[in-house]
């Protein structure tokens, strides 16, 4: 049973993400469509099954445009911790680059952390950053990815 593109499409945090080849291989194998929202900072190839978006280079303005277009069932991969909070409150599948799955139990603590983070920040104490992205960080993201969609596809009745 095929995943209908009406009901679900994978759209993708492209400035910053990764992982891009692999949710376009897996969307394929899938025949789920993908959308890549990036500024036109980044340059992004079109492909078939791909819809590119390029918004404004201001701060928000793929978050903007993404908030707008996620949707009940569709997939949407983002670092961004509060438009995670804005896809899961549409009763999207959220996931990381990394392979993390954003949930109503999680996002409050990582919102909260965020904001500690920057907090500390503003009184001059800066940390280290965010680990270097990794071949296992890579790994994790197509097997969550891969799972994820071979559930929806199980439960399709969507």
């Amino acid at each position: 049973m095929e995943i209908s593109s009406e009901e679900l499409t994978i759209i993708v945090d492209a400035d910053a993400c990764p992982v891009k080849k692999e949710i376009v291989l897996t969307a394929k194998a899938f025949r789920v469509p993908v959308a890549m929202v990036a500024s036109y900072d980044h340059r992004l190839q079109p492909e078939e099954g791909v819809r590119i978006v390029q918004v404004d280079r201001s701060q928000q303005s793929a978050d903007l445009f993404i908030a707008n277009l996620v949707k009940a069932h569709d997939i949407l991969v983002t670092q961004d911790f509060g438009l995670a909070a804005i896809g899961l409150a549409k009763g999207a599948v959220v996931l990381s680059n990394r392979g993390q799955i954003y949930n109503n139990e999680n996002i409050g603590f990582l919102l909260e952390r965020r904001h500690e983070h920057a907090k500390q920040r503003r009184n001059g104490h800066y940390g280290k950053g965010p680990k270097p992205f990794t071949e296992e960080d890579r790994v994790n993201f197509l097997h969550t990815l891969t799972k994820t969609l071979e559930h929806l596809q199980e439960n399709s009745s969507l």
